[in-house]
């Protein structure tokens, strides 16, 4: 039995600006990835790569072509659909951008108050594994200008990944790190990637973490090649 992609898109193309001062950024874009997949994509600053990514995340409005998630068309769909479209996807961005006035459980916690069938008891439960997972099982009580940027990395993978999403889509997340905790960083997400069987589309210019992926994509002035 064929196995669906998880991420379709068909003759995507996307703009910034108005009139005369309209800028192409992705041109043409057709892709597919499929569950327990992940890939690595690559290219220059400015090449498209976080506009891709923000709208396979839902984040942006697609202009043109077709990009489907779970077989659900994104284009011109109401932002009700796309709230629970979001609740289905983990992000994990460069900056970390974790709460400064919440410990790094409740940082995690937050993703899954979304999930309003879940008990107190549970959303504390799954925290605390998660947590575990990433090896900061005794740090939940600290708050984020208490932790490494390594650590703080393990907050932001453990938040994306505590409601097990079916897609996680990942931004330079190696980008502030060292290499050792980047390569710590990644073999995290593959672990969990894995056991979870979720899609993975991680952006990156870090040549040292290219052997992770079971397939390598390169995009240059808005075009897969």
């Amino acid at each position: 039995m064929a196995i669906s992609p998880t991420v379709r898109i068909n003759n995507l193309n996307h703009s910034f600006g108005k009139s005369t001062l309209r800028r192409s950024v992705l041109q043409d874009i057709n892709l597919e990835l499929y569950p327990g997949e992940i890939v690595l994509l690559t290219g220059p600053s400015g090449s498209g790569k976080t506009t891709l990514l923000t709208l396979m995340g839902a984040l942006r409005s697609v202009q043109t072509g077709s990009l489907k998630i779970f077989d659900q068309e994104l284009r011109g769909v109401r932002k009700r659909k796309l709230v629970r479209l979001r609740n289905q996807i983990g992000f994990i961005f460069q900056s970390h951008n974790l709460l400064d006035c919440l410990t790094a459980a409740e940082n995690v916690g937050m993703a899954l108050k979304l999930h309003s069938g879940l008990s107190v008891a549970e959303r504390h439960r799954r925290t605390d594994q998660i947590l575990q997972l990433v090896g900061l099982d005794d740090h939940g009580h600290k708050y984020p200008d208490q932790l490494s940027g390594g650590q703080k990395q393990r907050v932001a993978i453990a938040r994306a990944l505590v409601s097990q999403p079916k897609i996680v889509l990942a931004d330079e997340p190696t980008a502030s790190l060292d290499s050792h905790s980047g390569r710590d960083v990644v073999n995290l997400i593959q672990q969990l990637a894995h056991q979870q069987h979720c899609t993975v589309l991680l952006v990156t210019h870090d040549v040292r973490i290219l052997d992770i992926a079971e397939r390598t994509l390169h995009i240059e002035d808005g075009r897969l090649c």
